[in-house]
């Protein structure tokens, strides 16, 4: 009989902790494989950006700039984009998305010389911020986003 309560502990415990390691794993991230260097797949982007009508606000080399005091750091670069016309709605919805405004694309290499593309989910600002009324605004912006990061890394 005392087996059962340990038993049930066991689960609840296994449960707590699956579903504390399924959030922690969602932590609004989308990366995906680029088969460019972080320089060219910056590039692509910035180009494809430029091309869908946005505006470049910042390039940031991380390595670069880690180079700059002596340390070394693999390839990471970061762009800072974004669209007046899509941002400036979200931000009237929720005034504190605009710590995650404008949007960013961060081309990294892993220890193994692979070049991944990370950005933002939209579903993860629209939850983080309570982002209301504004579902079928985001799902065409996560769609075209998705399709600048596709062009920019394939």
């Amino acid at each position: 009989m005392t087996i059962r309560p340990i038993g049930s502990f066991m689960l609840a415990v296994f449960m707590f902790l699956y579903g504390y390691s399924a959030m922690a794993a969602d932590n609004g991230l989308i990366t995906r494989p680029s088969k460019y260097s972080v320089g060219t797949t910056i590039d692509r982007l910035e180009n494809a950006l430029k091309a869908a009508g946005n505006t470049i606000f910042a390039h940031v080399d991380h390595s670069a700039e880690a180079d700059k005091v002596g340390l070394k750091l693999r390839p990471a670069q970061l762009l800072i984009w974004g669209n007046p016309k899509g941002g400036t709605p979200m931000m009237v919805a929720a005034p504190t998305a605009a710590i995650d405004l404008p949007l960013k694309f961060l081309a990294w290499e892993d220890a193994d010389g692979k070049t991944w593309l990370t950005y933002n989910s939209l579903d993860y600002l629209e939850q983080r911020h309570a982002i209301g009324g504004m579902d079928e605004a985001l799902h065409t912006l996560q769609t075209r986003v998705d399709a600048i990061a596709d062009k920019a890394r394939e």
